[in-house]
């Protein structure tokens, strides 16, 4: 099937915000994810959230973490779920966290949910049966590549987020090289959802993001983004724009351009060898100014 090459076209863009809006206008965001060795992980995409706009910011973690992933950032909540023992988030999380997706407009899953079994079972759970948008990052693709009959199961718009090694997992083909490639084999990726409502962003240099039917390929970024923690911001990104309203397409077009431009304004500053994750959620007010 041919693809269509929509990079030249412009970017989307948000909507101006209305004097009398306020923060229920614009998106609630739920963040799903973290175990015991990394509570950064969903910190990271929660703050990338917030500066992305979104206007409330809610963190579900394991609650043996919930202290930690609180101290982070001030302005988003947390919720601890499970003991205080347990080092993640497992399958008898699953009704608790579908009732606070009532309420969410979009949500993302797997910055730093590690794989325990009951973990896995608990993301295939949810993938198949939120039917909100869902940004799909991390340990959640690494769960969906044990199950991957679920990706023609889920319940609602999708957008997966995978690097090339969690791409390969979850197809198990080598992953391309060059765009023009590399897009095709994304667009496949996509079409293994028969309702043609999943997105796919395959990172790395020169991001690829499709829908199956057509492709842009991102011009910008840079190696200093190539440290822990850059696809946690990604991740904040896109749920934040979907939450104030732009299509899982818009979003995942324009969330890739403010990442990378987030990493070249840090990297100009700071230099590509001192750049970490959170310099990016620092530079996304510039990022989004540039626009």
């Amino acid at each position: 099937m041919l693809l269509e090459d929509v990079t030249s076209r412009p970017l989307p863009q948000l909507r101006p915000r209305a004097v009398e809006s306020h923060k229920g206008n614009y998106g609630r965001v739920l963040v799903i994810g973290g175990s015991r060795n990394m509570a950064g992980a969903p910190a990271l995409a929660g703050r990338a959230a917030l500066r992305s706009g979104a206007g409330l910011v809610t963190l579900a973690v394991p609650r043996s973490i919930q202290a930690t992933v609180a101290s982070f950032e001030p302005c988003y909540m947390t919720i601890g779920l499970g003991t205080a023992g347990d080092d993640a988030l497992l399958a008898e999380q699953d009704g608790q966290l579908l009732a606070l997706a009532d309420s969410m407009t979009a949500l993302a899953l797997g910055p730093g949910l590690g794989t325990a079994a009951g973990t896995v079972e608990l993301v295939i759970d949810l993938y198949e049966n939120l039917q909100q948008p869902l940004v799909v990052d991390a340990d959640a693709l690494n769960a969906l590549a044990q199950e991957s009959d679920s990706l023609d199961s889920a319940g609602g718009p999708r957008i997966l987020t995978p690097h090339p090694g969690e791409f390969e997992r979850l197809t198990g083909e080598p992953c391309a090289n060059a765009p023009e490639a590399r897009a095709t084999q994304a667009a496949g990726l996509c079409r293994k959802d028969p309702q043609g409502q999943t997105i796919v962003v395959l990172k790395g240099h020169q991001t690829i993001i499709t829908d199956g039917q057509q492709y842009a390929v991102n011009q910008n970024g840079n190696p200093g983004m190539a440290t822990g923690g850059t696809g946690d911001c990604l991740t904040g990104i896109i749920v934040a724009l979907v939450g104030q309203g732009l299509s899982c397409w818009e979003a995942a077009r324009l969330g890739a351009h403010v990442h990378g431009a987030a990493g070249d304004l840090a990297a100009a500053k700071l230099g590509q060898v001192s750049l970490v994750a959170s310099d990016l959620a620092k530079y996304l007010p510039e990022a989004f100014k540039s626009l």
